[in-house]
């Protein structure tokens, strides 16, 4: 297994497993949208991409957004989205993909790596907690819908 930057020839595959990560959270499946919304977000260069390939071919992809802390005054990278396979989990293939988003936040010379998980996902706030993320305590998020 190999963890990678994704680039634009990732994304007929990618847009498979991007899907079914929308699926999961209960969205309609949309291939089409998901090959234009990962093609925007390479041609914009707003966003990173690793992938998890193995000879099957990709089995897992994290995306992390630029951001920046203002009280900080550096760069954070948002981990939005982390994603393996049905039939590829429990291979560590999330810790991967996870230890190469650390690895490019620290390159790049940021801040920290910031998520937000589902208060029902438990094994994800397990791995995360096990990689040194801690549950803020100190503030709430909230979220406007733009209708």
């Amino acid at each position: 297994m190999q963890v990678t930057y994704a680039d634009s020839n990732s994304i007929p595959e990618l847009a498979n497993l991007f899907d079914q990560y929308r699926i999961f959270y209960e969205q309609e499946t949309d291939i089409k949208g998901a090959i234009a919304f990962l093609n925007s977000r390479f041609k914009n260069k707003d966003s990173v991409i690793f992938i998890a390939s193995e000879n099957s071919g990709i089995v897992g992809f994290a995306q992390l957004y630029p951001s920046f802390s203002s009280v900080g005054m550096e760069r954070i990278w948002i981990l939005n989205d982390l994603f393996v396979s049905s039939n590829s989990r429990c291979q560590n293939i999330a810790t991967k993909l996870m230890e190469a988003a650390r690895k490019h936040a620290e390159e790049t010379g940021a801040l920290r790596v910031d998520l937000a998980t589902q208060v029902s996902n438990t094994l994800a706030q397990k791995l995360y907690a096990s990689l040194g993320y801690s549950k803020n305590e100190s503030f709430y998020h909230y979220s406007l819908p733009i209708e």
